[in-house]
């Protein structure tokens, strides 16, 4: 393939990753706070709350590699132009985002099968839950707050976007789950974002060319 066509098919791919970790990652977290609204306490989980449980699980994993596609696709785009500090807390914060994400379905996973008895504790579900809409989505505030500071800085995205991808980093961050449902900030900034990589004017000349 030409190095004019590896060009073109990058934004493709990453808007492709994009939409598809966005309604993914939502799914799952819809399915979480319908299931677990408050964590789960130390009550039991019952039959319907197990089967939405898994079913997020079953999502989580496919969210997290549709993610990593879509991250590895932006810093393509990024190219040689990328600032090394910016990039290195970029390449960071979304393998760690994935990792916690990770990490919070192999808990959850473990904490469905426990509370199938009465005396279960909660402590892995609390654990799970945690690790979800509190380290996960702080991490996704870096990712989206170092995406948009690139964008800015290459020219590559719109001064709108760029805005609000700081006002929903600063959300996740300062508020975390404090206020419920503020995890469906991060999909739906992906998806905004992917819709316009996907449909979006491109600026000219915005990816810089590699130095001779």
């Amino acid at each position: 393939m030409a190095r004019g066509d590896e060009r073109l098919a990058t934004p493709w791919a990453a808007g492709v990753a994009g939409v598809v970790f966005a309604i993914l990652m939502a799914t799952a977290i819809v399915l979480v706070r319908v299931a677990l609204p408050d964590g789960g306490g130390d009550g039991a989980v019952d039959a319907g709350q197990r089967s939405a449980l898994r079913t997020a699980l079953e999502l989580l994993p496919f969210a997290g590699i549709a993610f990593l596609w879509f991250m590895g696709a932006l810093r393509e785009q990024a190219g040689e132009g990328e600032d090394r500090f910016v990039a290195t807390v970029f390449l960071g914060s979304g393998l760690v985002f994935v990792a916690t994400l990770f990490g919070a379905a192999a808990a959850a996973g473990t904490a469905i099968d426990e509370s199938r008895q009465s005396s279960g504790s909660g402590f892995g579900r609390d654990f799970a839950y945690a690790l979800l809409t509190t380290y996960a989505m702080r991490m996704a505030a870096v990712f989206i707050i170092t995406t948009s500071t690139i964008g800015r800085r290459l020219g590559v995205l719109p001064r709108p976007l760029v805005v609000l991808g700081y006002l929903a980093g600063l959300t996740l961050l300062v508020v975390g789950s404090d206020v419920p449902w503020s995890e469906l900030v991060f999909p739906a900034w992906a998806l905004i974002l992917s819709l316009n990589i996907l449909w979006g004017p491109r600026p000219a000349g915005a990816r810089p060319a590699a130095p001779p």
